[in-house]
Parts: structure tokens; sequence; C-alpha cells
């Protein structure tokens, strides 16, 4: 865009500041409220190309994402548009340099500089995870620091959207290699604790002066993201608080579980540390003995490097090649506007941090540099291509995305829930070879895919050595299970249930019963039916016996025999009985039973009465005219107690009278329980 040209009559063109796989960058002034900002413009190739509607479409997404997040520590979003059929975004212009700047000029910060730091950028990333927006690309290149000394996170959901044009690009990869997380490398998912990891990483390289893994290629700094721990920071720092180091690990973790699961958390951790961390722990910093070499590295074409404003986007362009500067050991910082080729000056030649040879001259100088620049394009080109075809994008397959596969934006896809025969039509056309298992499932339909490993979206499954394959668990449906049919003469159902298959058995003692029939623990009633087959998971609903119930036995001496024998069978208890007379009890009570009272029955247990009949009554019989001594043994034997009045004299042994009468009907014993009398008067 030319200087001056106003866009959408607001828009007034400064300068150009950066160019990007994506977009130009341009400093711009908004006429309307009199500010600077950033006018990111999409490049006229993208906005016209075949892939235009995908690109548009993620443009604007990652607009409205970064619009979003309203923090201090994020470089703002204003406005888009689009101008002449080229999206634009408007942003924050930052007055500032950015972090890889510091970097370069200081080589190492002391822990109280490197925690306020990496203390900002999570209060940002905290802003953004919690709007659902994962940077994907923190890095110093993409840290500002403005003129207040303040941090500032630019370029938010770029390297996503230019990742749909330039993830086969070696270049690109290199340029944020260092910072990568081993998840993002091995299989593309941006999450929030990518973005922890690559805070852990810049803070080990304030602290130390380089990144924990050195290597002359992306082959090899990617494999040890991968495959390698992120030594601890105390393996440089020798002196540094013990606390510092397992929080930089805690960010560094390799394992993606074992880190925060947000900017956040990590917030938290750091928080609390700092309130423990003495004033000579927040003082300590390390001083190298020589420099330490760069992450990444940008050769300009002409000129010195550019130190002046950063702006919203502090380093468009992703494919960095890691070529060394001409003349200096380390690259410059904020974005590189190529200027017009010319003989680097005398003021130029000092602002490198390493002089060139003071004996060349200075065009000799140029022509060797070109040469020396042209020599490791070269290289780096063929580094490139073996890093694509044997650890890059040539080396494996994506695993594909189907229409019925609903994926949201910065997230993770799981690849679940959908037909079978829908993934395994798109995994033939990708020419990606698989294996399947079956399994039951309660949530997944029948036909419907469970879990796949890999199991994300763009996944990456190996094309070379043995072929990987896909492995792919089918959903059979809900487990189907049988009610036992012995089931209700189980000494223990509900563990018969559980063999049976079954998972929702609901059954609670509360509602168990007593029963005079069913043994304790078997089987009252259940739904459904012995011999049902349903799901597994359906409801079944046990009752079971709690045995005969407890009673406890009444007082029944003295009382109706009918009415005791009626209580005690309600009680169901069983009842026999047997009548005897007594002289004390009125018949029809009862006298005495086989359990005391209160006794401690069950259902179905046995008790005996004693009924009383009354008491014992006999017949006289007629003794008159017998002999005394035969009548008297007669009346005794019937239980009698007999005297013998003779008051004429005992002439003829003979019983004359008798009293009571003969066939009168007496007790046998009195209610003192003596024998009844029997009088015989003999002559």
């Amino acid at each position: 865009m030319p200087e001056n040209k106003l866009i959408d009559g607001r828009y007034r063109i400064v300068r150009k500041i950066a160019d990007g796989g994506m977009a130009t960058v341009y400093q711009a002034v908004d006429v309307r409220l009199g500010r600077d900002v950033a006018l990111k413009i999409m490049h006229i190739q993208l906005a016209q190309g075949p892939h235009r509607d995908q690109f548009v479409e993620r443009f604007r997404r990652e607009a409205n994402s970064a619009a979003a997040i309203a923090n201090p520590h994020v470089v703002q979003v204003y406005d888009t548009g689009e101008n002449d059929g080229l999206d634009y975004l408007v942003m924050e212009y930052v007055h500032g340099v950015n972090l890889r700047h510091e970097m370069q000029t200081k080589r190492t910060f002391s822990v109280r500089e490197t925690l306020r730091v990496v203390s900002e950028t999570l209060n940002g990333l905290a802003a953004a995870h919690r709007a659902g927006v994962v940077h994907r690309d923190i890095k110093p290149e993409n840290i500002l620091i403005n003129d207040r000394g303040r941090v500032q996170i630019t370029d938010f959901g770029l390297a996503k959207a230019a990742s749909q044009a330039t993830l086969s690009s070696t270049g690109m990869l290199l340029g944020t290699a260092a910072y990568l997380a081993p998840e993002m490398i091995e299989n593309n998912l941006a999450t929030p604790q990518g973005d922890c990891y690559s805070v852990g990483i810049m803070a080990w390289e304030m602290l130390t002066g380089q990144v924990p893994f050195l290597a002359d290629n992306p082959v090899t700094m990617v494999f040890k993201h991968v495959n390698e721990n992120v030594p601890s920071v105390a393996t440089v720092c020798t002196g540094i608080d013990p606390q510092v180091a397992r929080f930089i690990s805690y960010l560094t973790n390799r394992d993606v579980n074992d880190r925060p699961a947000d900017a956040s958390q990590a917030l938290d951790r750091l928080n609390a540390l700092m309130r423990t961390l003495s004033p000579q722990a927040l003082q300590y910093r390390f001083d190298p003995d020589a420099p330490a070499p760069n992450a990444t590295t940008v050769l300009p074409v002409g000129g010195k490097a550019q130190t002046g404003p950063a702006t919203a986007v502090a380093k468009l362009d992703d494919r960095t090649q890691a070529v060394p500067m001409v003349g200096a050991a380390t690259a410059a910082s904020t974005p590189y506007t190529p200027q017009p080729a010319a003989r680097p000056t005398a003021a130029n030649a000092d602002a490198t941090p390493t002089q060139v040879h003071h004996g060349m001259s200075t065009g000799k100088r140029w022509t060797i540099g070109i040469a020396i620049a042209a020599a490791v394009l070269a290289l780096g080109g063929a580094a490139g291509w073996g890093w694509w075809y044997y650890a890059g994008p040539g080396s494996y397959y994506e695993m594909p995305q189907i229409e019925a596969l609903h994926c949201q934006e910065n997230a993770p896809c799981k690849i679940a829930g959908v037909p079978w025969t829908d993934y395994e039509k798109a995994l033939k056309a990708a020419g990606i070879a698989y294996e399947t298992s079956e399994s039951y499932s309660d949530t997944v339909p029948e036909g419907d895919i469970i879990s796949t490993d890999p199991e994300f979206v763009n996944a990456h499954v190996s094309k070379r050595g043995d072929l990987q394959k896909v492995r792919v668990v089918v959903s059979q449906g809900v487990q189907q299970s049988t009610v036992p049919d012995d089931i209700m003469s189980s000494t223990d159902p509900l563990a018969s249930l559980k063999r049976a298959g079954f998972t929702n058995i609901v059954h609670s003692a509360d509602t168990d019963e007593w029963s005079l029939d069913v043994s304790e623990g078997e089987v009252i009633s259940i739904t459904p039916e012995a011999g049902t087959t349903v799901d597994h998971n359906e409801p079944v609903d046990v009752v079971l016996s709690k045995g005969p119930m407890p009673v406890s036995m009444p007082e029944v001496v003295g009382k109706p025999a009918s009415d005791v024998k009626a209580a005690l069978e309600e009680d169901k208890l069983t009842v026999t009985t047997n009548e005897e007379f007594s002289d004390t009890v009125p018949a029809g009570q009862v006298m005495s039973s086989s359990e005391d009272a209160g006794a401690q029955l069950h259902w179905g247990d046995s008790v005996h009465l004693v009924v009383s009949k009354g008491p014992e009554m006999i017949t006289i019989p007629k003794v008159v005219g017998m002999n005394v001594d035969d009548a008297k043994k007669m009346l005794e034997d019937l239980g009698f107690e007999v005297k013998v009045s003779a008051p004429l004299g005992d002439l003829l042994h003979t019983v004359r009278m008798q009293s009571p009468d003969a066939g009168k009907q007496v007790r046998a014993r009195g209610e003192d329980g003596k024998a009844t009398v029997v009088t015989l008067t003999v002559i």
C-alpha cells in the first residue's frame, strides 16, 4: 500500500512495518480518532487464491477471538473490515520493543525480572484461555515490552491461520520450534497447556541466555522436544532458588497432563511462589562466561535491524530462516522492513554486536556475506527437505475430518460418535491403513466409533518404517444381559445379577421384607422376571427376604385360651394346646405356656399352651349296705377323704348312711387342694 493511502475513508497509511506469510502490517493513523494504529492487511494472493474463503473466514474468526480478550497485557484489536477485496485488521500500535531485543541487549535476566515478565504474560494468556483462545506461538518475538515497561502479547491466532498455507514449510517450523510443545509437534494440537510450555521455555531462556535445546536443524530440534525432558534450569543457573527451578519445570513438563491446565492455574502457582521467595532469591542473575546462541535468527536484506516501535504483530512471518546475520552474532528482534540494497555505513556496522574482520573492505565483506548466506540457505533447504520427508508433513498422514464431526475452533477434535462406515471411506480415500475391533457401549450407538488411535483430527499417522495402522473401536451398542433362571433360589442373588452383567441393580435394605416362607437373603420379588433379556444398564428392581420377623411372647397365663391362641397365630406363631384340671384356674383359661412372657420368638416358632378344664368332678358311688372297709377303700381310691361315724356302735360293721348321697357330683378337691370328705355312718 502506498503511503498516505486512505483505507475505508478512515485509516491513512504512514509506513510499512513488516511483511508476513499471511499479511502485511502498516503503521497508520485513525483520522477519525486521531490515534496511531497498526493495520494488518491480508496478502492479495491469499485473498484472491483458490482457498480465499477459508483464509478470509479464519482471518475474521481469529480477529473476533482476539477482540474478545480484554486484558492490559494483550494487544487490543479495534476494528476489522474489507477494502478493495482485501480483509484488514486494526490493532493497537505499541510503542516499545519486543522481548527478543531485550534478550539480545541484556543476555540474561534476574529472577525478579524474569518472573515479572512471566507473570504478565500468564495474566494475558489467562484472559485468552478464558475466552477460548489458544495463542499457539508464544516466543520472545511475540512478547512486546511497551514504553512503560509492561508486557503486551501479540499475534493471537496468527500461527493457526497461517498454518493452513505454511504447515509444510521448514522455515515456519524452525522459527518457532524452540518453543513448541511436544503435543503440537506430534499431533498439531493447540492447547492452553502448550502455551504454558512455551512460556516456560521463554523463562528458561531469559534466565540462562539460551534455550534448553540447541540444534543445527529443525529435525533435531523437534525430536528433542518430543523425546527429551527439558532439563532443570538449575543445571545452568546453579545458584537459583530450587522453588524457581521447580516452577519452570512445572511449565515445561513433557507430559501435557503434568503441566498447568491453563494460564490461570500457572499464574496461581506463580503468585504463591512469589510470596515465599527471599530478596536474595529474586536478585539472583546468571552471568554467562560467553554469549549464548539465540533460539532463532533472521537474515536482513541490508542495513541494520530495525529497533524502532514494536507493532501489534511483532513478527508476522513465522517462516524464519535459521541463518546468521552477516557481520553479527545475533539476529534483529523486532520486525524487519526490507530496505533498498545499499552498502552498510560505519554507523550500521557499529550497531552490530560483533564486527567483521577490520582488515576487510566494506565491499568485500558484503560480497562474502552474500556468498555465505547463499551457502547456508542451500544447506537449510536440504535440511528442510529432509525434515519434511522424514519428520515433517511428508512423513505422515493426518487423521481426516468428516462432515459428521463437529469440531470447535482452537480445541482438539476427538474422533468419536460418528458412523464408522462414513469414517472408513475417509480413511480409504486418504490411503491410511486401519484395523478395527468391536466393543459394547452404553452411549455410542451401534455402528458408530467409540475411539480411535490416534484419537484426534489432524493427528499424525506415520508413513515411514513399519506402516502404522489406525486402530478403531466400533460400538456394538448396549450389551444385553439375562436375568438368571434360578435367581429366586439363589443364596446371593445380587452377586448372581452382577455376574450376569447387570450394572443398574436397584436394591435397598429399607425395602426388603420379612417372610415366613422365603429364607433370609433370597429373592421375594424381582423386575424384570427371571429369564428376561434386557440392556445391561436397565434397572433391575430386587426385594430380598429378611427372613421370619421377630416377635415378643406376650403374657398369657390366666387369659382365655381362645383369645391367646388368636393373638399368637396373628403373630404367625404355631400354637398347640392340651387341657388339664385345675382347682385354681377357671375352665378355658391358660394355665401355662412353653415360652415365658417376653421371650424373643420369630414367625413360625411353636408355642404350647396348657388350658384349664376347671376342677375335677367325681360322682359319689352308692356304698350303703357295703362293708364299711370295702366302702372306705372304694371312696379313697376315687380320691375322697373318708370319715366313719358309729353313733350306736359298730355291731354289724355295715354302712347305714353316706354323705354326700350316692349319685351326687362333687369336686375331687377343694380350692385349698384338699380332698373332699365323704362321711359314712355304720351300725
